[in-house]
């Protein structure tokens, strides 16, 4: 059978892959190898006693984004600019004088955030201290709290940091420290390559101290603990285990070697590597180091194939820990020391070569342990930020965020005289639409009850005098209940003086009996005309009827005059509509309840005064 691509062939009928590349059994093709050299390790210690999902919470992406503070700090910046930058467009927008637009509204609001400088604007010598809002402390007020909230931000970014520091203590050690140290450990060693655990050789052999001296010794692997070797998609892996492990040997050494097989020659592209200890009494702590190894100790990307007699030696080193903030967790620390590589070739024609000539047919790996007995180290943690010190800085952060804007404050109503009052434009605006609201309110008051149908053209009107005309009221019943009199139509009209007209203030008091003329203010009534009098016939004509003298003269205290009847109107306070007040609406609106009180009750005695008329002069 033909070669699979990226392989080359030897012996004439044998295959094996190119340099850097190992056999895909799924798509029987040879892959190059593109992992990249890595060496990752814990540095400490890793809990598993609550482990979330990767795909419901990824802290990786978390950790990244919140690395520094500068992202806090970038955060506040640019919001800060977004308000100033919204305020200040704000302020090229018309106001209005209706204040119902929206760019009054959004001004508004901001002028009512104004909560740091209220008691602290322009005053002007020996004034007291009032509180006012304005759209410039309003801005500024928001903008002090927004940098607040982004410095305490990374204040606390930094206390959650840096709240403690990692104390190592370094101590000598003898025989009872070093047996204390009871860990599980657990070594895997994957040899990228082709291969399967078919073409293992000589796993099994232990060998403790240092070759040539006294303390050298050879002993079974059994000793050291349980070992296998198990194939996966990426090459054979050896697995030792060591449980309840007491490692007093300084070095061990544990080698083993792959050799050639028919079409699966022993050769590799790299080594991975997984080194893991946890304490034998506390499961949930675990201490580890991992790596791959592609092509030598240069880290290159350069692909090889590591092929020959010459040994690839993995050194790792195994320290002594105490972890005195986990209540003196006793846990060995594994550390990648060194890669030692062995035969390797980069060149084709050189690994053709090798695969062809016998004595290359192997792969020899070693693991070199060195365990640093001499020194155990104890961690332990120390609070650099109480929260006093907290506090502190929390306070110096406030103070420097008020301290700035005041200052800004203070400079630019010091330099613009018209921020110094600007409040007072905002508030006539409001306080001129609220009494329209009001005023409004009233009117349909009026409307409702009265039905004065006069009050619904006031706007239309608003321009033309006119008077207090047709002025219609409900005689009262024959039975004297004067609790339920009730007015049917009133229609009043105002000019915008709110004075009453010079001309003839009309008059009809429409009763069962009759109706008056009206009078001209400021004239006698006639005598004959006072004692004259109309009634109503049964077909609906009026009828004049003169009463005598002598008959229908009333007696002389009861006599009304023109200055009785009709008194002056009352003098209405007229102020501009920018200084217009809600109170001074409702002293007027008293003055003129008053005088139309006074009228009804001038008006009802007129009134009986024509209705004892009538009935005396009936007779006659």
């Amino acid at each position: 059978m033909p070669c699979p691509s990226n392989s080359i062939s030897y012996n004439g009928s044998q295959c094996a892959c190119a340099v850097g590349y190992i056999l895909n059994q799924t798509a029987a093709s040879c892959v190059l190898f593109a992992a990249n050299s890595t060496i990752s390790t814990d540095g400490g210690i890793n809990s598993y006693a609550i482990k979330f999902p990767e795909t419901i919470f990824s802290f990786d992406s978390i950790k990244k984004f919140t690395q520094s503070q500068a992202v806090f700090l970038e955060g506040t910046l640019v919001l800060l600019l977004s308000w100033l930058c919204f305020c200040l467009f704000l302020r090229f927008m018309k106001l209005g004088n209706d204040g119902r637009s929206i760019w009054f509204r959004l001004r508004w609001w901001i002028s009512r955030l104004d909560v740091c400088f209220a008691t602290r604007h322009w005053l002007d010598d020996q004034k007291v201290v009032k509180k006012r809002k304005t759209e410039l402390g309003g801005m500024f007020s928001m903008a002090s709290w927004i940098l607040f909230v982004g410095l305490f931000a990374a204040l606390l970014y930094q206390t959650i940091s840096n709240r403690s520091i990692e104390v190592h203590n370094v101590r000598a050690t003898n025989a009872p420290d070093l047996a204390a140290f009871k860990n599980d450990m657990e070594f895997n060693i994957t040899v990228v390559s082709s291969m399967s655990c078919s073409n293992l050789r000589d796993l099994g052999t232990l060998v403790t101290g240092n070759p040539g001296f006294i303390d050298y010794r050879v002993a079974p692997l059994s000793k050291f603990g349980n070992y296998l070797c198990r194939n996966t998609s990426i090459g054979p892996t050896i697995i030792l285990r060591c449980s309840n492990c007491q490692p007093l040997e300084d070095n061990l050494y544990i080698s083993w070697q792959f050799v050639d097989l028919p079409n699966n020659p022993a050769a590799a592209v790299g080594f991975q590597f997984n080194l893991s200890t946890r304490s034998h009494a506390s499961k949930k702590h675990v201490s580890f180091v991992s790596g791959t190894l592609k092509n030598g100790s240069s880290f290159d990307d350069t692909p090889v194939t590591f092929r020959g007699n010459t040994t690839n030696i993995l050194k790792f080193s195994l320290f002594p820990r105490i972890y005195h903030n986990h209540h003196d967790l006793r846990l060995i620390q594994p550390l990648f020391h060194e890669f030692v590589p062995g035969s390797f070739f980069s060149d084709e024609g050189q690994l053709r070569a090798s695969l062809e000539n016998s004595k290359d047919g192997m792969l020899n790996t070693t693991l070199y342990i060195n365990f640093l007995s001499a020194y155990i180290v104890g961690i332990d943690n120390q609070n650099v930020l109480g929260p006093v010190s907290f506090l502190a800085e929390l306070g110096g952060l406030y103070c420097i965020c008020i301290g700035i804007f005041f200052y800004l404050l203070v400079q630019f109503e010091f330099r613009i005289k018209k921020l110094r009052n600007e409040d007072t434009v905002l508030r006539r605006i409001r306080n001129r639409r609220k009494a329209q609201e009001r005023w409004d309110k009233l009117r349909k008051y009026v409307m409702y009850t009265w039905g004065c149908k006069a009050l619904e053209d006031y706007y239309e009107s608003i321009n033309e005098e006119s008077g207090c005309v047709n002025c219609g009221t409900q005689s009262v019943h024959q039975n004297g209940s004067s609790h339920k009199r009730r007015q049917r139509e009133t229609v009043i009209s105002f000019n915008r003086k709110l004075s009453l007209p010079k001309k003839t203030l009309v008059q009809e008091c429409s009763d069962t009996v009759g109706s008056v003329k009206s009078f001209t203010p400021g004239t006698t009534p006639n005598p004959e005309e006072s004692s004259s009098h109309s009634a109503v016939r049964p077909d609906g004509k009026q009828q004049f009827v003169h009463a005598s003298k002598e008959d229908s003269s009333p007696p002389k205290a009861l006599t009304p005059t023109i200055d009785d009847i009709i008194p002056p109107p009352p003098s209405l306070e007229l102020k501009d509509a920018s200084e217009m007040d809600m109170s001074d609406v409702q002293k007027n609106l008293r003055s003129l309840h008053e005088y139309n009180v006074l009228l009804r009750e001038k008006l009802v005695a007129t009134q009986s005064l024509f209705h004892s008329l009538a009935t005396k002069s009936s007779p006659s």
